[in-house]
């Protein structure tokens, strides 16, 4: 019976679904999960993720990042279509929901503890229970609903004033909330920092009753997916080292920029790229 290896400290927590997605090529692994994870180590942390996963496919990918895993039959499994009016998608599977006591102990004070659902997943952890930490949210799978053939389209998220009113600050797109402004302004209301990504606009900040707004570079789109959840990582951790939400936002939305030039999980940022985002908010 091979050893356990003991579950090390982290500097960064992602709690969330892994996902399966059904591409033309196969299954690959997705999910806020799976880019946040590893834009953390990228940015040379010790990153953790707890997560549901039905073992689809390897995550050698996730080389370096400790993964904390409940036992699933199927993961959370979405299928994307793209069409000249936008994305089309589709889940086929949801993997159990995630508890408090899924968290090993050592990892329940981490100094930045990003929750970010893809599929309703998480939403009892938002109760206080991290207050030494900062609490990220990426309320994606809460904004989410889903009919009886697996379509999905943006849905109400009745618990929003309460959560986000625990989280240290909140990041979610545009899409998520299917452009509805003033849904966006009632979250800004609730939550100390939001950021909400806009594509190829960039972003925009809400903070203390201000609102500002950062410009992407202007870079060919190849693939935009994982973006936000790059954005967030980066945006997470820069908010926690200077404790400045605008040159977090501005350092988020640069190097989220980099990653649309590539395909999938290859849009991770490379340390050149981090590097020069560095400079340019110093």
């Amino acid at each position: 019976m091979p050893l356990l290896v003991p579950l090390e400290p982290v500097d960064y927590l992602v709690i969330g679904h892994l996902s399966c997605d059904i591409t033309p090529d196969g299954p690959h692994l997705g999910g806020t999960a799976a880019y946040a994870a590893l834009t953390g180590r990228a940015l040379g942390l010790r990153v953790g993720v707890v997560t549901a996963w039905g073992g689809e496919v390897p995550l050698d990918v996730l080389d370096g990042v400790q993964v904390q895993s409940v036992p699933a039959q199927r993961s959370t499994t979405f299928e994307n279509k793209y069409t000249p009016a936008g994305r089309i998608q589709h889940i086929h599977h949801t993997a159990p929901d995630l508890l408090y006591e899924n968290i090993p102990e050592v990892w329940q004070r981490t100094p930045i503890i990003h929750v970010g659902p893809i599929a309703g997943e998480a939403k009892s952890l938002v109760d206080g229970n991290f207050p030494s930490s900062l609490l990220g949210l990426t309320p994606q799978g809460w904004l989410r609903k889903w009919d009886s053939n697996g379509r999905v389209e943006p849905g109400d998220w009745p618990e929003a004033r309460a959560m986000l009113a625990r989280a240290g600050a909140a990041v979610l797109s545009l899409e998520d909330v299917g452009g509805d402004e003033e849904c966006i302004e009632a979250m800004a209301t609730s939550c100390r920092v939001l950021a909400v990504t806009e594509g190829p606009a960039g972003a925009r900040l809400y903070w203390n009753g201000d609102l500002r707004r950062f410009r992407a570079s202007s870079l060919e789109e190849v693939d935009a997916t994982g973006a936000g959840d790059i954005f967030a990582a980066a945006f997470f951790w820069r908010l926690y080292l200077t404790r400045d939400p605008w040159a977090a936002a501005r350092f988020a939305t640069h190097l989220a920029s980099f990653s649309v030039q590539r395909y999938g999980l290859d849009g991770i940022p490379t340390q050149e790229e981090i590097q020069t985002c560095l400079v340019e908010v110093l």
